[in-house]
This record gives C-alpha cells, structure tokens and sequence, in this order.
C-alpha cells in the first residue's frame, strides 16, 4: 500500500478541536478516494460512504430539508445497515461531492450541529461547466485541502527510500557536503524513473510491483484520455473543442526555445480572448500549473507577477511524458533525451515544486535574460536554473554580478551532478529539489 502525506493531514484535522467539514481538491485518479477510506477505517468506529458519481440517485437525500437529523434518517432508510450514526464515531464521506451542490450546502448545518465528522471529495469542484452551483457555498464553514498524485517524496517511500536516507540527503545539502557515490548514483536511477513514472497511484503500484513500463504507459494514456473525455463530456458546448486543443498543444509550447505560452500555438491565428477560458478550465481540473513572469526579481514574488506572461506545466510529469512519442520513456530511462531534454525537466521540476505547495515564477526579459524558475528560500528571493546534464547559467550569473539592480544575491544550479558551490552559486543534484522546503 501506497504511504500518502495526505494521511498525516487528515489525522492533523482530526485532532484539532471545533473542526470543520473538510473539502479535498484533486485532479482525477490522484488517490483521493482510498487515501479517505483508508483514514476513515483505521480512525472511525462507523464509515457512512456516498459517491454521488456511481449512484446519482444518492443526491435525493439533500433535495429536501438539510436538517442534520433529517438527513441521518434519510440515509439510514436508504442505506441500512451501511448507515450507522453515532456521534463521535461515525465518518461521513461524500465523494464526487460536486455531482451534488446541496451537499455541499448542508457542510454549513454539519457544522454547527458537530455531531458526526464529514469529508467530501471533489475532482472537478469550481471547473466552468460542471454542474449546478450549490445555492449557498459554505463559507467559513469547510476546511479545503488540495491534493495530488504522489510526490518524488512519496515514489521514494513506494521505492523503500527509508526516512533516515532522507535525512541523510537533507544533511548534504545543509552542510554543502557531496552525497556519498553510492546513493548519489541511486539517487539519479530514482529520479529518472520518476520523472516517467510520474506519482499517479496506478501507476507507480504498478512501476513498484511489476516494473512493466509498457503497462505504466498504458495506464498513463488511459489517465490522460479519461481527462479529454471530461473535457468532451462537461465542459460547455462551445468550449469543449478549445479545451482540448489547448490540453493536446502542451508538449509543443514546452518544445519551444521561448516556453512562454502561447495562444497561437494552440491553432493558428489564436487569441487569448477566444482561449482563455479553456486553459482556465484544464488549470482547474488540476491537470495543468502556470507559471507566471515576474517584472522584477524581487520579494514578494505574488506581488511581482505578470498576469499575463506565463508558462504552462503538467502537475504531473509522467502524464507529460505519456504525451511525447512512443520511446520517450526508454531514452529517458537510458538517460538519452535528445530535443525534449529542457522541456522534460523543466517540468519535472515544475511537478516537484507544485506538489510541495510552490506557486510556480520566472524570469524572462527581452534582453534575453531568462532563469527557470525563482523561489522563496531560507527568506531570500533565489534563482533556480535546471539542467539536464550541465550548462552554464550565463542570465543567473549577469543578475548575480549586478545585487544593486537585480536585488538577488542567492542562486541554485540543479543538474546531473554533486553538491557544490561557486561563491553565491549553489550546485544541486535535481533530485534534491524536493528538500528545497525552507521558504
């Protein structure tokens, strides 16, 4: 079984006194569901499940009074035995809540009544064309958590990394001491099979318990078709061929030497305002990230960002990867990574960071200044460049020799090699962006 972070919140909002209805946002197949289940079994006496996607006719138990009390004989006549309401002891899991917006109403009434813990889950919550608003959004009366496929944290717990070989990585970097040869060279195999196994639960038991990459990709393209079939299926009528070409252009906005993102990529003679709407509608899904240029480097970078200058990654970097030609994974595997080279790490490093909580920024000026991404780190506003093998960073090392103009005096190379440093230029494996946490 799959060890999920999301587990240790799930027990963090049990534990905490007063606690609201909780909502949890996620792309579809992201494991939602059984990391939900789970929990409940191991910390609940009475589980009370309801998936409002598989059995629609559930809705009907909101339709009317949203009284707590009505809706607990509603469901105990509807269910049986399978509704066993006892307070304190008993869990109540709305899946697919947003198949059914008067559920999501009464949260408010659990609430206030306290009696019984709730959890809904949702895959397609807020997106443009699905469903019914609920008549009264409940707010301040839910907590929401947004969850994603596995991060590389979690592929390694899958891969038997232990915590301790962790830590071990995680005093390498505070110390500036070179990872010992032997974990250096797992530690690479490791991310290369992340980077095309990705962390969508199917996909990474599978990778775990078989090794069969081809059965990998198959449930990746299944993945990725199922998201074009929601696009098809609930977005509006007049959005749902733009939603699709904007999905399927991805691979080629990433190829280009110039990532920002654009409509004419998508089709010919595009606009932001005929195309908008449909990136929005994937961004929302969960499927997609931005990442957004800022006007000048400096803290707080949310405040510095151009709303309209922007890249675009995939949240998960093995459903990218199932989106290239048929042989990608075996060249990345066998480390050959021939045009696609920046793309796919760059979005590697894109699904790292996302996965940790980062909103995603450059840096990019008509000069030809251009640095990957910028962070937050240890309170300074800090460069990353990434590359695949090496390379110089020519933009990181102007913006570095001019503090008085640029106000950066931190940079971080991640690339295929050891820990190193050149004066403010810090050297990093790519596999230890996951420990880039301190903000």
């Amino acid at each position: 079984m799959l060890r999920r972070k999301i587990t240790d919140q799930l027990l963090a909002w049990k534990n905490t006194p007063g606690r609201k209805p909780l909502i949890i946002k996620g792309c579809r197949q992201c494991g939602k569901t059984f990391s939900v289940l789970e929990f409940a079994r191991k910390n609940y006496k009475h589980t009370v499940y309801l998936n409002f996607f598989e059995n629609p006719d559930y809705a009907s138990v909101f339709s009317g009074s949203l009284e707590i009390d009505n809706i607990v004989m509603m469901l105990s006549a509807l269910l049986g035995k399978d509704a066993v309401f006892e307070p304190g002891q008993t869990i109540l899991i709305l899946d697919e809540i947003q198949d059914c917006p008067e559920a999501r109403t009464a949260l408010k009434f659990f609430r206030i009544d306290g009696r019984y813990d709730v959890i809904g889950t949702g895959s397609l919550l807020g997106v443009k064309g699905y469903g019914k608003e609920p008549r009264s959004v409940p707010v301040g009366s839910e907590t929401v958590l947004e969850m994603y496929p596995l991060d590389f944290e979690e592929f390694l717990w899958a891969n038997d990394i232990a915590e301790p070989v962790i830590a071990l990585l995680q005093r390498s970097l505070d110390s500036g001491s070179p990872v010992p040869e032997a974990l250096h060279n797992r530690m690479r195999q490791l991310l290369l099979q992340y980077t095309v196994v990705g962390g969508m639960p199917d996909a990474v038991q599978t990778f775990v318990t078989s090794r069969q990459m081809d059965e990998v990709l198959r449930i990746q393209r299944d993945i990725v078709r199922s998201y074009e079939d929601d696009m098809v299926k609930y977005a509006e009528k007049k959005d749902k061929s733009r939603i699709k070409e904007c999905f399927q252009s991805i691979p080629r906005q990433l190829a280009k030497e110039n990532k920002k993102f654009q409509y004419s990529v998508v089709k010919k003679g595009s606009t932001s305002a005929k195309y908008a709407g449909s990136l929005q509608w994937i961004e929302d899904a969960g499927i997609i990230t931005r990442c957004h240029n800022l006007s000048i480097t400096e803290l707080p970078l949310d405040g510095n960002a151009e709303e309209d200058a922007f890249k675009v990654y995939m949240c998960d970097t093995g459903l990218f990867v199932s989106m290239l030609e048929d042989g990608t994974q075996f060249d990345i595997l066998q480390g050959d990574l021939y045009g696609y080279k920046g793309a796919i790490f760059e979005n590697l490093i894109a699904d790292i960071f996302t996965k940790m909580g980062r909103k995603l920024y450059y840096f990019h000026k008509d000069s030809g200044l251009e640095v990957d991404f910028v962070i937050r780190y240890q309170g300074e506003c800090t460069l990353v460049e990434v590359k695949a093998r090496s390379g110089n960073v020519k933009s990181t090392k102007t913006i570095l020799n001019h503090p008085e103009k640029y106000h950066v005096s931190h940079a971080i190379k991640l690339g295929d090699y050891n820990i190193g440093k050149t004066g403010p230029l810090l050297t990093l494996p790519l596999y230890m962006a996951f420990l880039l946490r301190s903000c």
